[in-house]
């Protein structure tokens, strides 16, 4: 864990819209009281903590201590004034690892969240892809066509430059295909009511995506708060429409970040296309849980993380 990274988090409502603005700070922050009974990150929903990437000088995957197959332009940036508190800064980088036994079966995630920080600009030129769990490079015809898919919408037209989009999608297997799932963002319809603004480029903004199996329902959370759109948040198929429910993985699976699983990572049934570009800014303390977390858990998740525990 690291003192993470935000010193204040100020909502403000503005005209139509509620606007997150995150302040940055390295700032080591005081010990706090135990959070929602919890101590350390780790302890939330420790039961359900598939994967762990600290970025604290290394790019294994924690739990299972599982190294990249590729790691390209990336290195480690200092987060606080610790020297060995970091995380994964790429420039125009990525990494790829090969298969992680815990989300390597069929119904390792039946529901998900996957947490992350992130701190990127927005370019409006490319998407930049945080985090994808993929089929096999080998095997994925498509982009989108994976498990998750986390990505932030930064190739879009500034509306002000302090604005980042984020983008979250799921498909599950059937017929032989990743033929259903569905996706939410943090955009479209009436800002602040249809979703929530997000004031995070150039800052540590924690980003969460949440599935839930249960209820068919998609959200994005960014620094404790649900930002993504009310109208896509339930996904359906079929006539009369039903819950797509539990998400069904073909494994073998892989996992990418900092590049869309396209063939500028390796994916070579997968054309790489204009609008996808490679992550360039930092990224640290990627968790993947096979269960949704309640909202509650969400912010002490970020609460825990923000002071360093």
């Amino acid at each position: 864990m690291k003192t993470k990274k935000t010193s204040a988090l100020m909502i403000a409502t503005v005209l139509f819209g509620t606007i997150l603005t995150i302040s940055c700070s390295k700032t080591e922050v005081a010990t706090l009281p135990a959070i929602g009974g919890y101590n350390s990150s780790n302890d939330v929903a420790a039961a359900n903590l598939l994967a762990h990437w600290t970025f604290d000088g290394t790019n294994n995957e924690r739990i299972s201590g599982t190294a990249p197959l590729k790691a390209t332009n990336a290195a480690f940036t200092s987060t606080t004034a610790s020297t060995q508190r970091q995380a994964l800064q790429l420039t125009s980088g990525y990494l790829v690892f090969p298969s992680i036994p815990a989300l390597n079966t069929a119904n390792a995630i039946p529901n998900v969240t996957v947490s992350t920080w992130v701190n990127v600009n927005n370019n409006a030129k490319t998407v930049s892809s945080v985090f994808a769990l993929t089929q096999a490079q080998a095997t994925q015809t498509d982009w989108n066509q994976g498990p998750i898919n986390m990505y932030i919408e930064t190739g879009k037209p500034l509306t002000v430059n302090d604005t980042l989009v984020f983008h979250s999608a799921f498909h599950t297997y059937s017929g032989g295909n990743y033929n259903l799932g569905g996706d939410n963002i943090n955009d479209y319809g009436m800002r602040g009511t249809d979703f929530q603004t997000v004031k995070g480029a150039n800052k540590w903004v924690h980003y969460v995506m949440v599935y839930d199996g249960a209820g068919s329902n998609i959200d994005i959370y960014a620094n404790g708060i649900r930002v993504s759109n009310n109208n896509f948040r339930n996904r359906t198929t079929g006539t009369p429409p039903a819950g797509i429910g539990s998400i069904i993985m073909a494994p073998p699976t892989q996992v990418v970040m900092g590049s869309m699983p396209n063939s500028d990572a390796g994916y070579t049934k997968s054309a790489a296309q204009t609008w996808q570009g490679l992550f360039t800014g930092s990224i640290d303390e990627v968790r993947v849980y096979s269960k949704a977390l309640s909202a509650t858990d969400i912010g002490y998740l970020y609460q825990l993380e923000l002071a360093g525990r």
